[in-house]
């Protein structure tokens, strides 16, 4: 008897528009393409490809990948460019990122990782405060370290790199960049 290959996985993204769909509702209605439909929303470029590939996430990589991707998209819907939720004005985009935004934490706290929760309040408030200060350079670099402390475990060099974001110091950006790229020393 020959096994039967397995389905292609499906990306956070794509399970991400399934659950909003499922959901029913208002943001059921701003979910853009096909219920089902593959999407190439840049998954391979996400914080939440990033967070669920570490050891601290393998255990749980779905699902990790799955809340990382509703709380980038809240991010995303707030700052930039919404990959899969489409909204016909700016009020209802804060609304709706907003929404994404307990979701995905709300499905971390039910996992119980208190680290991951603080990682990811702490970037959601430094990408802001980036954003604010009219420098989203920052505020991706800082996705990336985020998802990489999410993924690997916070490191010394992420602490710093977070106080100097906090600081508004010119060094905070390669800081990140550093935090970013760095092997965490493991606990």
């Amino acid at each position: 008897m020959s096994a039967v290959p397995d389905a292609p996985a499906r990306s956070g993204l794509e399970r991400l528009c399934e659950l909003l769909h499922a959901g029913g509702g208002l943001m059921a209605t701003l979910v853009s393409g096909e219920e089902g439909a593959p999407l190439d929303g840049g998954a391979e470029r996400s914080p939440a490809v990033v967070a669920a590939a570490g050891p601290r996430t393998a255990a749980r990589a779905a699902e990790y990948e799955l809340l990382v991707e509703a709380i980038y998209e809240g991010y995303l819907l707030h700052y930039a460019s919404p990959r899969v939720v489409r909204v016909p004005e700016a009020d209802l985009g804060l609304l709706a990122g907003d929404q994404l935004y307990a979701l995905g934490l709300a499905r971390l706290i039910d996992l119980g990782d208190t680290i991951a929760v603080a990682e990811l309040a702490d970037t959601i408030t430094l990408s802001a405060l980036a954003q604010g200060d009219g420098n989203p350079a920052l505020a991706d670099v800082i996705w990336e370290a985020g998802a990489r402390a999410v993924g690997w475990g916070p490191s010394e060099e992420h602490r710093r790199a977070k106080e100097l974001v906090c600081a508004g110091s010119p060094g905070a950006i390669e800081a990140m960049r550093t935090s970013a790229r760095a092997a965490p020393a493991p606990r």
